[in-house]
C-alpha cells in the first residue's frame, strides 16, 4: 500500500464502452485494486478486454462509469507513478538505445550525472551493455524488448505495467527474456532497486499465456469476455523458484485452465467435477492440407511404397521443411511409418488408398479420433450447448494449451482435416464449428 495506505491504483464499479452504447461494452462493472509489493497477471482470452482494464487502472483510457483512483484520490490524466511496457517495443528508430532509454527521464528534472548513471544502470540491468550508441534497426526483437524494459525502469516507477511484453518474440527470445524478468521479480530486483535506479513497488502485466501468468504472478485475474469481466481472482502461492514441470505449478495451470474453460461450456458442469486429467489436450500439428499427405502416399505407392526421405523430397515441390511437415502428418496418422531415414506406407496407409471416396473419409475419420487434438475438439462440441462452438472458443483454447503455436493456424489445420473426414463442420459465414448431425448445419449457418 501507499503512505495513506490507499492502493497505488484502484478501479470501482468501472465501465468502459466504445460510441457510448451500451452493445458496445469492453468492460463492465469491474473492481479492482494494485497494493505495494504485489504482481498481478490479467488473463483471459482475446477480445476480453484486458488492455482496457489496464489502460482504464492507469488513465489511458476514460471510464464510462464508476471510479478510477490512485492512491485512494480520483484520478485525474495518467497516472503519474507508472511506465508501460508494450508488445510492439514502440522505440523512437532514429534515436539510439542510449537516448531511447533517456526519453524516460523527460520531466523528472535530474541533473546530467545522476540521469547518465540511472540510464547506464538500467542498460546494465537488461543485458544491453555494448548496444548504447546502436539503433533499433540494428537490434534483434528481443533486444528491442529490453530497451523497452530499461526505459520503463529507468523512469523508476512506483507499478511497471507490462501488455503482453513477450507476444511479438520468437518462442526462445521470449521465454529468455521472461526468465530475466522472473529472476528480478522472484529475487526483489526491482523492487529493491538498483543504486541509481529507484525501486518499482508493483506490476501489472497482462497475458493470455496461462503458464506464463503462473510462472510470474501472485495474484492472478482470471477475465471473462462479452463484455470483458472479472470471472475469479486467484492467489498464486507456488514458492520460488518456480518450475513449469513441478506438481505444484501444472495444478495451478490446470485450476485456472477449468476457470477459462467453464467460462465457455458453462452447462456442463459435471465435466469439472470429472478429473480433469482425463480431458484431451491438443497437441500441435503440421501446417498441411490432407490433399498433401495423400499426394505424397501415392508417389510412394508409385515406387513401390518406401523411399529414402532425400529422394522423396527430390520429388516433390515443397522445400525440404515442407517435406517433412507432409511426413509428420502421415505419421500421426499412421499412414506411413519413418525407420532411420526412409519413408514407407504402413498397412492402414495401403488400406486407405485402396479405398474409394467414402472408404478413405471413414478411414481419416477413425484416425483422426486417436489425435488428442480431435478428441479435445470433440469433447468441446459434446459440452456446448447445441453441440457448436464459434472459433474464437477453439482458437483460444488452442492459445491457452499450446502458447508456442499460431492458434489461428492451428484452427484451419484442424477444420482443413476435419471436414474432410466429416468429423465436424464450419460455417464460415458464421464461423461456427458444429458436430456433423442432423439439422445443426442448418442452424449454423441460419
Amino acid at each position: 500500500m501507499a503512505e495513506n495506505g490507499a492502493p497505488i491504483c484502484e478501479i470501482r464499479n468501472v465501465s468502459v464502452s466504445y460510441g457510448g452504447a451500451q452493445d458496445t461494452l469492453a468492460i463492465k462493472d469491474i473492481s479492482l485494486a494494485i497494493g505495494a509489493g504485489e504482481v498481478v497477471a490479467i488473463l483471459g482470452p482475446s477480445g476480453c478486454g484486458k488492455s482496457t482494464l489496464l489502460r482504464t487502472m492507469v488513465g489511458l483510457v476514460q471510464a464510462t462509469s464508476g471510479e478510477v483512483l490512485a492512491h485512494g484520490e480520483p484520478l485525474h490524466g495518467i497516472h503519474p507513478g507508472i511506465s508501460i511496457v508494450f508488445q510492439n517495443f514502440a522505440l523512437y528508430p532514429w534515436l539510439t538505445v542510449r537516448e531511447n532509454i533517456q526519453v524516460a527521464l523527460n520531466g523528472l528534472g535530474l541533473s546530467p550525472e545522476p540521469a547518465s548513471q540511472r540510464v547506464a544502470r538500467c542498460i546494465d540491468m537488461v543485458g544491453l551493455e555494448g548496444y548504447e550508441e546502436a539503433y533499433p534497426k540494428e537490434l534483434s526483437g528481443g533486444m528491442k524488448q529490453r530497451v523497452g524494459f530499461a526505459r520503463a525502469l529507468a523512469r523508476g516507477p512506483e507499478l511497471l505495467c507490462m501488455d503482453e511484453p513477450f507476444s511479438a518474440l520468437d518462442v526462445f527470445t521470449a521465454e529468455s527474456l521472461r526468465s530475466e524478468v522472473y529472476r528480478l521479480l522472484a529475487e526483489g530486483g526491482i523492487r529493491q532497486g538498483h543504486g541509481e535506479v529507484p525501486p518499482i513497488k508493483s506490476v501489472l502485466m497482462i497475458t493470455h499465456i496461462i503458464q506464463e501468468a503462473v510462472f510470474l504472478a501472485n495474484k492472478i485475474i482470471v477475465m471473462g469476455s462479452r463484455p470483458g469481466h472479472i470471472r475469479q481472482i486467484i492467489t498464486n502461492t507456488i514458492p520460488h523458484p518456480r518450475d513449469y514441470q513441478s506438481p505444484a505449478f501444472l495444478a495451478m495451470v490446470q485450476r485456472i485452465h477449468d476457470v477459462i474453460v467453464r467460462e465457455h461450456l458453462p452447462d456442463e458442469p459435471a465435466v469439472a467435477a470429472s478429473s480433469a486429467q482425463d480431458m484431451a489436450v491438443p497437441q500441435p500439428l503440421p501446417r498441411v492440407n490432407v490433399g498433401e499427405i495423400f499426394g505424397l502416399m501415392e508417389i510412394l505407392r508409385d515406387r513401390g511404397g518406401c523411399m529414402d526421405i532425400f529422394g522423396l523430397d527430390q520429388i516433390t515441390d515443397y522445400d525440404f521443411g515442407h517435406t517433412l511437415a507432409v511426413i509428420k502428418g502421415g505419421e500421426m496418422l499412421d499412414f506411413l511409418d519413418t525407420p532411420k531415414n526412409t519413408v514407407m506406407l504402413t498397412d492402414i496407409g495401403n488400406q486407405f488408398l485402396d479405398a474409394d471416396v467414402n472408404g478413405r473419409k471413414q478411414i481419416l475419420n477413425k484416425q483422426l479420433r486417436t489425435l488428442s487434438t480431435f478428441r479435445a475438439v470433440l469433447e468441446m462440441l459434446q459440452q456446448a450447448p447445441g453441440k457448436q462452438l464459434p472459433q474464437d472458443v477453439v482458437t483460444e483454447e488452442f492459445a491457452m494449451r499450446l502458447p508456442t503455436q499460431d492458434p489461428e493456424a492451428m484452427f484451419a489445420t484442424v477444420v482443413g482435416w476435419g471436414r474432410y473426414a466429416e468429423l465436424f463442420g464450419f460455417s464460415p459465414e458464421t464461423e461456427m464449428l458444429y458436430l456433423d448431425q442432423p439439422g445443426v448445419e442448418a442452424a449454423a449457418n441460419a
